[in-house]
């Protein structure tokens, strides 16, 4: 399994993106967790309650800034 190429966390939220190339050229994906404990263990939940939407659509905006940032970088690195 491939690692994300970075990770971006605000408390119990998760972001993680992935790269891959594509005939089409680099392509993002992001997926979001919430972290909670269960016993002694630290476990990943893709639901979030009513507290969680502000926190995810910050950790999705600094998700797609990064992305945004990384793909300019790329296309500037290779027009040059």
């Amino acid at each position: 399994m491939s690692k994300p190429v970075h990770e971006i966390r605000l408390g119990l939220i998760k972001a993680r993106i992935w790269q891959k190339r594509t005939r089409s050229g680099l392509r993002h994906t992001v997926g979001v967790v919430r972290l909670f404990r269960n016993g002694d263990r630290w476990q990943e939940s893709t639901r979030f309650g009513l507290d969680d939407l502000p926190v995810v659509r910050m950790v999705l905006d600094r998700a797609h800034f990064w992305i945004y940032a990384a793909t300019t970088e790329s296309q500037e690195s290779t027009s040059h």
